[in-house]
């Protein structure tokens, strides 16, 4: 992931109610919400909501498709997960074995490692959220 993928899907994050969409979105699935469920469960006015969906979907946090007379928007996960393997591919000093909750890092203990050339470890990219991680994730309210 480039730099300025990530720094605009941070910022777009940066913002409560953008992150409560978010967090909301992520915690429904693929499947996602139509716009008007989304705006009912965080008591938004359409315009305020249309207003941040917009930055989210620009920053590629979310996608969206048209189902008969509604907007259904979900998290786009790919770019979720670009987000926190950038993050966290340096993690622990290329020593992701180091690299679990417990030790307070994102990425999950078992992810696999290359080996350089000169012999020391590199981490990969965090390719999907282990499922650990993805149930301590905190739930919007």
């Amino acid at each position: 992931m480039k730099k300025s993928t990530a720094v605009a899907a941070l910022g777009a994050l940066a913002q409560e109610t953008r992150l409560d969409i978010f967090r909301l979105l992520v915690a429904e699935g693929p499947e996602g919400l139509p716009a008007g469920e989304i705006g009912s469960r965080l008591r938004l006015p359409s315009p305020t909501l249309s207003f941040h969906l917009n930055q989210l979907r620009y920053a590629g946090l979310v996608t969206s498709r048209r189902e008969s007379r509604s907007i259904i928007y979900a998290a786009n996960y790919k770019t979720m997960n670009g987000v926190l393997g950038y993050l966290t591919e340096n993690c622990c000093r290329g020593q992701p074995e180091l690299c679990s909750p417990a030790n307070g890092c994102a990425q999950p203990a078992q992810a696999p490692v290359r080996k350089r050339p000169d012999g020391r470890r590199e981490p990969t990219r965090v390719a999907a959220i282990a499922p650990a991680a993805r149930n301590s994730l905190p739930r919007a309210e």
